[in-house]
């Protein structure tokens, strides 16, 4: 895991203007089982209570880009967390599990984010409204998530699985954003909007021309040694202009969804 900087480019991003959040801090989740795993959280800068957004991490970990998604998330106006779903095994263990869990829909995973939504939710500078976005496996993971207890979804650059007709009944509201030339992702765009369309759940998804795999990112995502195959093979590219126009409709999408002007009352 990679330090985070003390200045990146989320400082001048779109959509996260309401003031100053706390860092992004290490913290430590616990599980119904006693068992804890870590995590990532920032908080705005008020005292709340704020709406909470649950973020899944891609396959590379919680690295520098992934950290920069939660602080711009927090700076946006939400309690962000992003549980660590390779911290139980090994990290190729824990890779190869996630990927079967999301494949199959259960799994360590799915009870990890879960666990991690109910510690949020316990909070008492939080709300009852809850969202989740995810990027690449993250963006899979938050799809599949849809239809169990969010208020709302982002879904970017993840894959739509051929059975998400029966997956996103009873889905809440979903964005998503895809790259247009994303070799990884060809045709995922379409296939969610005609399946969001069918069964009339509230939507906006995108997809950017001239824009690859990964286009949210902004530090170089995997390994320095694998960043070339992944430009050719995955078609990773970064697209300044596509960003900033994502990160707006995101923050558009949830402020209408997740904020409320009755939150839960707690003690």
């Amino acid at each position: 895991m990679g330090q985070y900087p003390t200045s990146t480019p989320a400082d001048d991003c779109s959509g996260c203007d309401r003031g100053l959040a706390t860092m992004p801090t290490d913290v430590s989740l616990p599980l119904q089982s006693g068992l804890e795993i870590p995590g990532v959280l920032a908080l705005p800068s008020s005292p709340g209570p704020h709406p909470v957004v649950i973020v899944i991490h891609e396959a590379f970990d919680i690295d520098d880009s992934m950290r920069a998604h939660v602080d711009r998330l927090a700076r946006a106006g939400y309690l962000a967390i992003m549980p660590n779903l390779f911290s139980r095994g090994g990290a190729r263990k824990c890779l190869l599990a996630t990927f079967r869990a999301l494949m199959s829909g259960r799994g360590v995973a799915f009870d990890d984010i879960e666990a991690t939504k109910q510690w949020a939710l316990a909070r008492s500078d939080t709300t009852d409204k809850v969202g989740v976005i995810g990027f690449c496996m993250g963006g899979g993971f938050a799809l599949m998530l849809a239809g169990r207890g969010y208020d709302a979804a982002s879904v970017n650059y993840g894959q739509v699985p051929r059975d998400a007709e029966q997956i996103l009944t009873n889905a809440c509201p979903i964005v998503g954003s895809f790259g247009g030339e994303d070799r990884t992702m060809k045709g995922m765009g379409a296939r969610l909007e005609k399946v969001l369309v069918k069964l009339q759940v509230p939507h906006d998804v995108k997809e950017y021309p001239h824009t690859g795999h990964g286009f949210l990112n902004e530090f170089p995502a995997g390994p320095a040694w694998s960043r070339m195959v992944l430009k050719r093979v995955m078609g990773v590219t970064t697209n300044p202009e596509a960003a900033p126009d994502a990160w707006n409709r995101i923050t558009t999408f949830f402020d209408t969804y997740l904020h409320s002007s009755n939150p839960r009352g707690k003690k």
